[in-house]
């Protein structure tokens, strides 16, 4: 029975697998920020309750303003969404009839939104997943008969960032062959705004940078995401949305997580010293593990250990790991696991280390 596509919603997991779901479960499919939102959205929560008996403002603000401002770039250069999946589905329209170029193992989304626009997918595959090297000189070639790629930095699911030079490069590439450049930076915010190509796109017709506010902020609920592009690109693309598209508790919770560096800092450093941690776990344990520099790791198990079969007793530990059975290349193979609290992480560890326990050298 094929497994949901994405993390969360971890009933679905259990259902489709015919499994009883434990009373206590811990949910490592999904990625965002362990800590929670930032504590005004519950502190305030009573003060925004007003709006919901007007129309949200047409134009996005406050959280328009606060990304320009955020960005340092012109507000006509940015496009809201209703998370980075609307985004994502009006790209696939931009691109619809066209070639596409998909550098994989990487989201979902953007194959299953351009196949539904008719898009022509050319699949291109990283072999190196522990570093997520760029295969160059095909992409470059490639590039040369298509009308786009798309590149998730840092990726996901392996969480590695790819290395800025190389993604200049092709950037530099798709303006010689008329090829646009999609960036996926949903993760940025876990890494360095330098390694972010934003300032590169606002002056450059061909580049296009997603961001969602989801995974750092912690408000998947909420719905809320953006790209910047430049502003004839963001004019087409706003035509092909609907009035209103976003809401405004969306607008006014997010233009004020914008000036939460602190928060941001601190959730940074909780996840760098817990994936460090758990990098070097899993490799002692034998796994090989990814690069990642997110709030999330990317693992194989020792090649004499079952995959399925170690899931599913995950499962039954009520830890729910987020399978890649629908990453190219990946095949089930590697599982990834998203930061989370200390409680977390303590049943987390104690789940794998009864495995391992049990799996020392036993063979296929």
């Amino acid at each position: 029975m094929p497994l949901p596509n994405h993390g969360a919603n971890p009933q679905n997991v259990y259902r489709q697998l015919g499994l009883t779901m434990p009373d206590e479960v811990y949910d490592f499919s999904e990625n965002v920020n362990a800590a929670g939102p930032p504590s005004f959205v519950e502190a305030r929560w009573r003060t925004f309750y007003p709006l919901i008996q007007r129309y949200p403002d047409s134009d996005g603000e406050p959280f328009l303003t606060k990304v320009a401002a955020f960005h340092q770039v012109a507000k006509d250069t940015i496009l809201l969404g209703n998370g980075a999946s609307e985004l994502f589905s009006v790209l696939a329209r931009r691109y619809a009839k066209k070639r596409v170029i998909i550098v994989h193992p990487t989201f979902s989304e953007y194959e299953r939104t351009l196949r539904a626009a008719g898009a022509e997918i050319v699949p291109i595959l990283v072999t190196d997943f522990i570093q997520y090297t760029l295969p160059m000189e095909q992409l470059k070639q490639e590039m040369v008969e298509a009308d786009a790629v798309y590149i998730c930095t840092p990726n996901n699911p392996t969480g590695v960032l790819p290395k800025k030079e190389e993604l200049l490069a092709l950037m530099e590439h798709g303006r010689a062959v008329n090829c646009e450049f999609v960036i996926d930076e949903a993760f940025m915010d876990w890494v360095d705004e330098a390694y972010s190509l934003i300032h590169y796109s606002a002056q450059n017709p061909h580049i296009i940078v997603v961001r969602s506010m989801t995974k750092m902020y912690a408000i998947p609920g909420l719905r809320l995401g953006y790209l910047v592009a430049h502003a004839s690109i963001v004019t087409t693309l706003k035509d092909m949305l609907p009035h209103w598209n976003l809401n405004a508790f969306a607008l006014v919770i997010g233009a004020s997580c914008l000036d939460e560096q602190h928060y941001c800092q601190q959730a940074i450093a909780y996840a760098a010293t817990q994936r460090e941690w758990l990098h070097r776990y899993l490799q002692e344990n034998g796994c090989q593990v990814t690069n990642s520099v997110t709030n999330y790791v990317c693992f194989s198990l020792p090649k004499e250990q079952q995959t399925d079969t170690f899931f599913t007793y995950c499962l039954a530990q009520g830890v729910v790991l987020r399978h890649t059975k629908n990453y190219k290349g990946l095949q089930g193979e590697w599982f990834r696991i998203g930061i989370k609290d200390i409680a977390a992480m303590t049943s987390l560890h104690n789940c794998l280390q009864a495995w391992f326990n049990a799996n020392k050298g036993r063979e296929k």
